[in-house]
């Protein structure tokens, strides 16, 4: 079916944290398949899968070495054939995830880089000499620290806009590009359906390496870093050489993107299919990035899905999530994870399955998993923590105010080990995790769920499935309804003759509603109750005209 993501709801799994099907304490592709009609059960229609290639495992996988081999821990290449076919077998579509902007430092190409300035794969990478004892420009990396690593043989600085072990790839390089090419054409040919891009707006950045004049890191990300002259081209390029005649889903990611540069990634005869943005995932974030919180309102947040809104139709198309591996557990952050911790998990959920675009859910989300509360900064696995942790202690900053920031915002909130049960590591293995498991497993866990007809997982499965029964939720116009000094968003999808009214409140408070009449009938109410004229704490109802 052409363009069939559009109608579809995708599930992202990070493999480490999922399932762990021998025991060794880390998830895996096998543990994947063995889960894959649970996945099914869900009414999702595909499976995007963090990286599972060969990696030192700096950042979580993202700092690959061999982008055609499976990590040992994950498993064998035969195992992905596996998952793959199985996938396929009950309908379920697999999107992987490429990681272009950068390689590791492990990878062959960088270690041939290393052995010589005259080496042919040095031009893989972006090196340049310093500026006396400084680094060529004082760009800082999303990790901490400078963006620029000296190398002692060479007597020049190697880019990397993430950790020291992620160099920067260099796409002005033609044989680079090429090789990449071949990596997709690679993976298509073993029949995936989809291909995210990480971090494709920074594939084009200012080569140039002005230094910055600013302090605000995210001002830095869309000046510097990000949709440089030459994107359109790369972008178009590698979707004629690779793209190009296939219903493969193209998926572009990355900071920088902003709805007045949306549509270059997206243009219908040499772009990408669809994009993500941080537009509402960085509305917390203050000038020093995710470890300098500051508070959100309701009105920033529906602007960001309005402007958005206004930016792709009708022409373009998002993706609508509300959490992933990079960011805290939704109902942490945009809900209420204590006293309406049902409640606010259902309302979110309602708010994506009926926005304009192709909803992408986070494994655990439909489970109400919330943020984990890590002690000490020792029991962090992301390298963007432990990081962060060496420059806020640099800064006078002490480790608990330090873990204030990281237990709200940090990622490693989204990496703890799914909870299929209340056993002593949630069903997730049979031995002690990578990752510590989060305590409330005895409270919110899978097996709890799945035969609740009033639990988050199966009020999910619905409004999954009331989403693919409905056209409008997901072609329909999207009109919003201001509801002045209310915290609520109110908003119609209309499509042909029908209309819909979706009202969330995301309070504690209950809260006076009255744009309803004789006309509208319920629809879907994530609560047992529907008081008229009014909307109780944290209620999302739908109705149709």
């Amino acid at each position: 079916m052409e363009n069939w993501w559009k109608e579809s709801v995708i599930y992202q799994i990070y493999p480490r944290s999922f399932a762990d099907s021998n025991g060794d304490g880390i998830g895996d592709l096998n543990g994947i398949t063995e889960k894959l009609d649970y996945i099914k059960s869900l009414g999702v229609d595909a499976v995007w899968l963090n990286p599972f290639f060969k990696s030192p495992n700096d950042d979580g996988g993202y700092d690959v070495s061999d982008y055609r081999a499976i990590q040992p821990e994950f498993g064998t290449m035969q195992d992905f054939d596996n998952l793959l076919a199985k996938a396929h077998t009950i309908g379920i579509r697999i999107i992987i995830d490429l990681v272009f902007n950068h390689s590791s430092d492990e990878h062959i190409w960088f270690q041939e880089a290393l052995k010589s300035p005259e080496s042919p794969f040095r031009n893989y990478y972006f090196w340049k000499k310093g500026k006396g004892d400084l680094p060529p420009s004082n760009w800082p990396s999303f990790f901490g620290g400078s963006a620029w690593q000296y190398d002692d043989y060479s007597d020049e600085y190697y880019l990397h806009l993430f950790s020291r072990k992620q160099p920067d790839l260099n796409w002005e390089y033609p044989a680079l590009r090429n090789e990449l090419f071949d990596i997709i054409q690679f993976w298509l040919g073993k029949g995936v359906d989809g291909i995210r891009l990480d971090v494709i707006s920074a594939i084009s950045k200012r080569t140039d390496f002005p230094d910055a004049d600013t302090e605000d890191f995210n001002e830095i990300i869309s000046r510097f870093y990000s949709n440089g002259p030459r994107l359109k081209e790369f972008i178009a390029e590698m979707r004629n050489a690779v793209f190009q005649n296939r219903s493969v889903l193209t998926v572009g990611e990355g900071p920088g993107i902003n709805p007045g540069n949306a549509m270059n990634y997206l243009d219908k005869q040499s772009g990408l299919d669809l994009i993500f943005h941080f537009g509402h995932m960085f509305l917390d974030q203050g000038p020093g990035g995710r470890f300098d919180p500051i508070p959100w309102t309701l009105d920033n947040f529906i602007q960001v899905f309005l402007d958005w809104e206004k930016a792709l139709n009708p022409d373009g198309w998002g993706s609508i999530f509300l959490g992933n591996h990079d960011f805290a557990r939704q109902v942490s952050r945009w809900g209420n994870d204590q006293q309406y911790h049902t409640e606010s998990a259902k309302a979110l959920f309602t708010l994506m399955l009926s926005l304009r675009g192709t909803p992408f859910v986070f494994a655990g989300d439909e489970i109400g998993m919330t943020n984990i509360k890590l002690d000490h900064v020792s029991e962090s696995k992301d390298v963007e923590t432990i990081n962060g942790f060496k420059s806020a202690l640099f800064n006078g900053i002490s480790e608990q105010e330090f873990l204030a920031a990281a237990n709200y915002a940090g990622r490693d909130n989204a990496r703890t080990p799914f909870q299929w049960n209340n056993l002593e590591f949630a069903g997730f293995s049979k031995h002690q995790p990578w990752m510590k498991v989060n305590p409330n497993k005895s409270v919110i866990n899978q097996s709890a769920q799945e035969n609740n007809p009033y639990s988050i997982l199966n009020y999910f499965r619905k409004m999954v499935s009331y989403r693919k029964s409905n056209k409008a939720l997901v072609y329909g116009t999207l009109k919003h309804n201001p509801i002045n000094n209310q915290p609520v968003f109110c908003f119609d999808r209309q499509f042909e003759n029908q209309l819909y009214r979706i009202a969330i409140n995301f309070s504690d408070q209950k809260q006076a509603f009255s744009l309803i009449t004789e006309e509208f009938s319920m629809q879907m109410n994530n609560l047992e109750m529907l008081i008229p004229q009014m909307l109780l704490p944290w209620q999302a109802v739908i109705w149709k005209k």
